[in-house]
């Protein structure tokens, strides 16, 4: 991606290089490990070295994160969004819109037809407007309860 940021402030990109890659985990640990507990051997994982990670950067530095996993569910043509984290400054910015976006191009860009994930249950109004719609019971995951969800693209 060329130019500069934007009316928005940010870009959010594919992450292309280690640094991109290490700027995603940066965020998921500020995110999901020191502010919401989940334990740092449960939050990176093997699907993350096959993982498309999408990366939202401002003038200082990164905002937030957002992986897609194919091959993993019954239906191949479904990918799973996953490990969707915006820094507590960029939130209210537009940025996990932006990074759901992002992963739902890159579904497509990869013959994708939906995209399904496991949101947690204060997020479920975020997903549900950007058109994912919840079915199957909550469930818990690191602790934190969550529904299912998909999108078709």
């Amino acid at each position: 991606m060329s130019g500069g940021f934007g009316a928005r402030g940010f870009v959010v990109r594919e992450a292309v290089d280690a640094a991109d890659r290490e700027a995603c985990f940066a965020v998921r640990e500020e995110v999901f490990v020191v502010e919401q507990g989940v334990p740092e051997d449960i939050e990176y994982d093997a699907h993350d070295a096959g993982a498309v990670h999408v990366l939202a950067v401002g003038p200082d530095g990164p905002l937030g994160t957002g992986r897609l996993l194919t091959g993993l569910l019954p239906d191949p043509t479904v990918g799973s969004l996953g490990r969707l984290a915006v820094t507590k400054a960029a939130r209210g910015l537009g940025v996990g819109a932006a990074l759901v976006r992002a992963i739902e191009v890159s579904a497509r860009d990869r013959g994708l037809t939906a995209v399904d994930l496991h949101a947690q249950t204060h997020a479920l109004g975020f997903y549900e407007r950007l058109g994912y719609e919840a079915y199957g019971p909550e469930f818990p995951d690191a602790g934190i309860a969550h529904r299912a969800m998909r999108r078709a693209l």
